[in-house]
């Protein structure tokens, strides 16, 4: 019972067996934070820093059902989503999602691995428009998710991108969080953007740093201080500046 009485943010995610992304960063971000984790495990996957090469799938009844029973033990005052594979698992997040409107949920839209390999089936894009998206409090793609997401090509400035976000919030999803760590020029740019408000700038330096899982750290920063009870733009402000000094320790 004493577990229960600390924020916990839920994970909802594929694992990575190089600890480069999935949960075992998620996990290792939020505990950074003072926010402890639980978790539902969507898929298993076999992976170095450069390849995917075995995806094995959990069955949506184990999905749904690690969710609930994490809710039911563990206050959870976030929910942090992550890769989900197949378009059933996303049917199943979201039905848990609707018994528990009151927990705010990031959706990190997973759609491929940074060597390219797919990690959401073919019209699953289409069913996370139409079922999760709008119930979760923020979405983060990044430059490409977002063309995928919108069935576009990938705008090169930031105006055309602000467009493609702004056609998902008529989509009904709630906030979008554009991420530019994939753009060039001196500043890496987020936009925050909710309907009806104009949109937010978060910039921060670019560095010469890589690394890989900087999306699953900066969702899952971001849903940390969430389960905290910090305001929604204070938490991406925060989750920005943690990716930031996350790579500023890698830079060369």
């Amino acid at each position: 019972m004493a577990l229960r009485r600390n924020p916990h943010v839920l994970v909802v995610g594929g694992s990575d067996s190089s600890g480069g992304a999935g949960i075992a960063r998620d996990i290792e971000t939020i505990s950074s934070i003072g926010v402890r984790s639980c978790l539902a495990v969507t898929a298993l996957t076999v992976q170095t820093h450069e390849s995917v090469t075995e995806i094995h799938h959990s069955p949506p009844s184990l999905v749904a059902g690690q969710m609930r029973a994490a809710l039911q033990t563990d206050d959870v005052a976030a929910i942090k989503i992550g890769m989900l594979a197949t378009a059933e698992n996303v049917v199943a997040v979201a039905a848990v999602l609707r018994e528990n409107p009151h927990v705010p949920a990031i959706l990190d839209p997973v759609l491929a691995s940074t060597s390219g390999r797919a990690l959401l089936e073919a019209g699953a894009i289409e069913v996370m428009k139409r079922d999760l998206m709008p119930l979760c409090s923020l979405v983060t793609p990044n430059g490409f998710e977002l063309a995928l997401l919108v069935g576009a090509e990938r705008m090169a400035d930031e105006d055309g991108a602000v467009r493609q976000g702004r056609e998902l919030l008529a989509a009904n999803a709630q906030a979008l969080l554009i991420k530019g760590g994939h753009a060039s020029g001196p500043q890496s740019t987020d936009i925050l953007l909710r309907r009806n408000q104009q949109p937010v700038r978060f910039d921060a330096p670019r560095l010469a740093a890589s690394m890989r899982g900087t999306g699953c750290i900066l969702a899952s920063a971001i849903a940390a201080h969430l389960a905290k009870a910090g305001p929604l733009e204070d938490s991406v402000r925060k989750g920005k500046l943690f990716v930031f000094e996350k790579l500023q320790k890698t830079s060369p």
